[in-house]
């Protein structure tokens, strides 16, 4: 009797020992035909398959969408001046917030502060007829493929808060960031490249630094992969002078098997098991990566789409043209910092800071967008754009916005969501969700569920808890696929 199978499943007859064993020798089979480990890999244990990031993992069910992208304005952008527009906080600029709205908690406390209506023309673009304002005139001309979230909510006053839940599901850190959890839940479609990337727009530290891509609780190789955003993305990819390819891997092999005579005794230090896999992706990344970050590759037209030809969107734009080569080459997931360090949070001169930042932010996300659908991309990539919060209709030091995590706009794009939609909104002022509200555990669920992944059966137990990318709290808005 093997001591391994529980007591109930052991086979009754022969008859009941035969089709299990032919059951899994033939997927066996099946793998071999393919000569797809991955897919081998796929048909084993959860704990099994999720111990290794670089492996292709079969979702719940047939998903949409294939890759995220996730463009972070970091600081939280003016959803009442870029997406969602009040004539009725026009017509009461400068009266004090109306009594039959709840005072709201504010980071700066200025909920007493006097309206602030918009100084931005809205126009409605394309067949669809999506509201925008004219900050955002290229985003504006991919109105039908945008599928605009008037009504999302958050529980993060301040930018730690905001920027770990947005990322984290919680305002506390501690937890694994979303692309750790889709790591965990699909894998890579390549080997030879990490499954979640990050970028970041300069070297400010975004708000809770490399936590907002970590990996918290599980393996620390599910956490993101940061590439530099100024220069080469990755450095060191190419052997030393003189280093052969044979060499160089006889190197690695046996520094391998050192470093895991090293852990075992040491199973439980993430850590390390972490590094292991980093020089190995290293040293498989010498093959694909510098193929994948050789922008030179790209032609004039392309790169000008982008706005790489242009001071104020060549940094943005270089990012995001990397992210259509990455998603191209089976990354899963890339998130791309605009604004590092917080440069949407425009509690003053919110004019001048959100013009400049549209400036450098709208042309290069509407080339990555036409790009994708031009290459037949689009289809299988989800892209999201937002950050942690809104602002407030209230004005702060006469001519800027707080933070309002009550009622703000994200939209999303491809994968197969329908464009062209409003989903949900926010009150008359664009202070308060009114109608079909989206938590950000919602959000997170809504995004997995385009990916295929059933949100609450993708599970990791930490410490014998069962954990979810929603905090057990979220629910996937099925709607937004139409």
């Amino acid at each position: 009797m093997n001591p391994l199978i529980p007591h109930h499943e052991i086979p009754a007859t022969r008859r009941d020992f035969l089709r299990r064993s032919g059951a899994g020798f033939g997927a066996i089979a099946l793998a071999s035909m393919l000569s797809d480990k991955r897919l081998l890999a796929s048909l084993g244990d959860q704990d099994g398959v999720a111990g290794n990031p670089a492996l292709n993992h079969l979702p719940h069910t047939p998903g949409r969408a294939r890759n995220v992208i996730f463009l972070f304005m970091e600081g939280g952008p003016s959803h009442i001046d870029l997406f969602d527009p009040k004539p009725k906080l026009n017509e009461l600029h400068g009266q004090k917030l109306p009594d039959s709205f709840e005072m709201p908690v504010l980071a700066m406390g200025e909920a007493n502060a006097p309206l602030m209506g918009s100084e931005r023309t809205f126009k409605q673009h394309g067949q669809s007829g999506l509201w925008m304002s004219d900050w955002l005139p290229h985003t504006a001309e991919m109105a039908d493929d945008l599928a605009v979230i008037r009504s999302c909510v958050s529980d993060g006053i301040n930018h730690s808060g905001g920027m770990s839940q947005m990322n984290t599901g919680s305002i506390f850190g501690g937890r694994p960031s979303l692309g750790s959890w889709v790591s965990y839940g699909m894998g890579s479609e390549n080997n030879n490249m990490p499954s979640f990337v990050v970028l970041t727009d300069s070297e400010r530290q975004v708000v809770n630094g490399v936590r907002n891509w970590g990996s918290g609780f599980m393996p620390a190789a599910y956490q993101g992969v940061q590439l530099q955003s100024d220069g080469p993305p990755i450095t060191n990819l190419n052997n030393p002078d003189g280093v052969s390819n044979h060499r160089q891997h006889s190197k690695l092999s046996f520094l391998e098997q050192l470093n895991r005579r090293h852990l075992l005794s040491r199973e439980d230090v993430t850590e390390l098991d972490a590094r292991i896999k980093s020089y190995e992706m290293a040293f498989r990344m010498q093959a694909e990566a510098p193929d994948a970050v050789d922008l030179s590759r790209e032609t004039a037209e392309t790169k000008a789409l982008y706005g790489m030809d242009e001071s104020e969107t060549e940094t943005y734009g270089r990012m995001c043209l990397l992210s259509r080569r990455l998603v191209e080459r089976g990354v899963r997931f890339v998130q791309l910092y605009h604004g590092a360090g917080s440069r949407w949070d425009s509690h003053s001169n919110l004019e001048r800071e959100h013009a400049n930042l549209c400036r450098g932010m709208d042309k290069p996300v509407a080339g990555l967008l036409k790009d994708l659908k031009r290459r037949g991309l689009l289809d299988e990539t989800l892209v999201v754009w937002g950050g942690e919060f809104g602002r407030t209709p209230m004005s702060e030091k006469g001519n800027g916005r707080d933070h309002n995590p009550t009622g703000f706009t994200m939209w999303m794009a491809g994968g197969g969501i329908p464009g062209g939609q409003v989903i949900g909104s926010t009150d008359e002022l664009g202070l308060y969700a009114v109608e079909d509200r989206l938590h950000v555990h919602d959000l997170h669920a809504t995004m997995m569920h385009v990916l295929g992944v059933d949100h609450t059966r993708l599970i990791y137990h930490n410490k014998g808890r069962p954990e979810r990318v929603d905090v057990n709290e979220g629910h996937a808005y099925q709607r937004i696929l139409g």
